[in-house]
């Protein structure tokens, strides 16, 4: 069986490299010899590949091929390597192109693709507690008040902007080593 991705046949494929890799925590205990490891299940599979297209039809493949890349979407692959892992779909995470001199219509092509495993939908958020709800709408309710408080505080602060302009204005002077007017 010649790979695939989606439709597209990958012409005269040379090698393909398969690698899955477990997670593995290790937890040492204190006193006792050895470790115990806990399984945290496998990394999604990358599966890396090279081949040449060659002929009229080899500009259009790597067209075709670069535009599944660039779309970023996952793609299915089929080969006879990924049969047994179970592997539905793939994402293209790396695209290399080589044109080879003096060989018109020839252009020899790497791929590196990631195993694609759709996000679990996340749980259900639990209905909050009637007698919680009701305890934060009587802080929000105290705070909307406290806030109607604060905009008389503010503008009752507006007379005192006149007397501390001319204090700030005589430290200044102080400062400066003059002595204010009248003084």
């Amino acid at each position: 069986m010649r790979p695939m991705i989606d439709e597209l046949e990958l012409p005269q494929v040379q090698e393909i490299d398969l690698l899955e890799h477990r997670n593995l925590a290790e937890h040492r205990a204190p006193g006792m010899d050895g470790s115990l490891l806990q399984n945290l299940g496998r990394s999604p599979a990358c599966l890396a590949l090279w081949g040449v297209a060659t002929g009229a039809g080899a500009l259009d493949f790597a067209e075709q091929l670069d535009a599944k890349f660039r779309t970023g979407q996952p793609v299915s692959f089929i080969a006879d390597i990924v049969e047994d892992t179970e592997i539905e779909r793939m994402v293209i995470d790396d695209l290399r192109f080589q044109e080879l001199a003096g060989k018109p219509a020839r252009a020899a092509f790497a791929l590196t693709l990631r195993e694609h495993i759709e996000p679990a939908e996340p749980a259900a958020a639990a209905p909050l507690d009637g007698d919680l709800l009701e305890d934060a709408r009587g802080l929000v309710d105290g705070l909307v008040d406290g806030l109607d408080f604060g905009f008389d505080f503010a503008s009752g602060l507006e007379r005192f902007v006149g007397p501390l302009q001319g204090l700030l204005q005589r430290l200044r002077q102080l400062n400066q080593g003059t002595a204010p007017n009248g003084g």
